[in-house]
């Protein structure tokens, strides 16, 4: 497939920056890597994004530990390496790692994930250099629009598997239909590629969600950091917005949640993805964290194993609360899935070749931890999707746990709980 001229205009623009920060020039030709697989990858850990890379190093130590008598294909048995790169919740950090990895680490695969602010660049710089990469944990539209991505080509080195806008829309207006609420949503959309996308008057919630006869209360995007939301609760109370959704970095959403509590706002159902996934986050709120909703993409209820490890989804949250003493966090299961489609991807190559390990990775058919992939399925090319549920930070016999309170778009994960509206003292 052929890249415009307009794309891979501004891919180079971004590439040269990245070379020119590393002391390297153009053309740009990888080095063979022997008889060592080397796998590069970028999560943000640092930064506003950071929670979504707590799990990293525990998945590391698995994968390295599942990897360590190499891989075999071709009829050849290969080390495998990996090297991580922090993108320091920054997308032109995130272009800059995935240049370094290229460029300097010369790695024969890809893989990152969390929101569009890693994925994107990442991707960008790869399909601009011809470095096959897998990409998740962030919406396939603000991933393959956000990138400019033509439904008729595709692209030709970049693949991703995640759930879309069109599952999260459904799964919270199922969610949001199960109690009486006066059916006005007040929005949190920041000025980003997932609020840009999410607040989108066609591709996005406005369209849908007054179909189904939901009032949105939009003041349009906000520039994230953002400190002050006084403006956001005052509208919201006005007119009587009972439901609150929104797509913002941890850091912004305890500034919302904070604010709304001190300005007496008492809104019925939070669903705030992002900010209400992880338990670090959400046990900074104390009581205030009870009740609040979030997208569920993964947790040890989903009924899927590894093709890495055999563990199964509650095998995996346990062992990672044996070997680190923390809760499962969501991220826990796509980063396992990343390098079991990049194991598999390798294994199936038969050779080192770019071309070959992109060709494999186009024939992906696998079940993986958090589901089943397959990018010939679509919706659009190089894209496969996952399933989704909606969870609740309940009380429970062990204190504050997300259980799953809507399966309507998932019907094999099986429901835990019913939603129940926000109590406040």
């Amino acid at each position: 497939m052929t890249v415009s001229m307009t794309r891979r205009t501004l891919l180079k623009a971004g590439a040269a920056a990245s070379v020119s920060a590393l002391g390297v020039g153009a053309p740009w030709v990888r080095a063979a890597g022997g008889d060592t697989f080397k796998i590069g990858f970028v999560s943000p850990q640092t930064g506003p994004l950071a929670a979504f890379a707590e799990p990293d190093r525990f998945v590391l130590e698995q994968v390295r530990k599942a990897l360590a008598g190499g891989i075999v294909t071709g009829g050849k048995r290969y080390a495998v390496e990996i090297v991580y790169k922090d993108s320091q919740s920054n997308p032109n950090k995130a272009a800059s790692a995935a240049a370094e990895l290229i460029l300097r680490d010369k790695v024969d695969i890809v893989v990152a994930s969390a929101t569009p602010a890693t994925t994107n660049p990442v991707a960008d710089q790869c399909e601009l250099n011809g470095v096959p990469c897998i990409t998740n944990d962030a919406p396939w539209q603000p991933y393959f629009f956000g990138r400019k991505g033509d439904p008729k080509k595709g692209f030709d080195w970049t693949y991703h598997f995640f759930w879309g806008l069109e599952d999260i829309i459904a799964t919270f207006s199922s969610l949001w239909g199960q109690i009486p609420t006066s059916r006005t949503v007040g929005a949190l959309w920041p000025n980003d590629e997932d609020g840009n996308a999410w607040g989108d008057a066609k591709r996005g919630f406005p369209s849908v969600l007054a179909a189904k006869g939901f009032k949105v209360v939009d003041r349009g995007r906000f520039q994230s950091p953002i400190n002050d939301f006084s403006s956001f609760i005052s509208e919201f109370k006005k007119t009587g917005a009972e439901i609150v959704t929104g797509v913002v970095p941890p850091p912004d959403f305890a500034n919302f949640w904070n604010q709304a509590g001190q300005q007496g706002f008492r809104p019925k159902i939070v669903t705030v993805a992002k900010a209400t996934e992880f338990p670090a986050a959400i046990g900074a709120f104390g009581e205030r964290a009870h009740g609040l909703t979030v997208e569920l993409m993964w947790s040890p209820a989903h009924p899927f194993s590894s093709s890495l490890t055999g563990a199964s989804s509650r095998q995996l949250a346990e062992a990672y609360t044996a070997a680190t003493g923390k809760v499962w966090t969501m991220p826990l299961g796509f980063k396992h899935s990343l390098f079991e489609v990049a194991v598999d991807v390798l294994k199936r190559a038969g050779q080192k070749s770019p071309e070959a390990i992109r060709d494999a990775i186009a024939a992906t058919r696998m079940n993986t931890i958090v589901g089943p992939v397959n990018f010939s399925t679509g919706p659009v090319p190089n894209v496969s999707k996952t399933p989704l549920v909606a969870g609740q930070w309940q009380k429970q016999a062990k204190g504050l746990e997300l259980v799953i309170v809507d399966n309507s778009q998932a019907l094999m994960i099986p429901r835990q709980a019913e939603l129940q509206p926000i109590k406040y003292a």
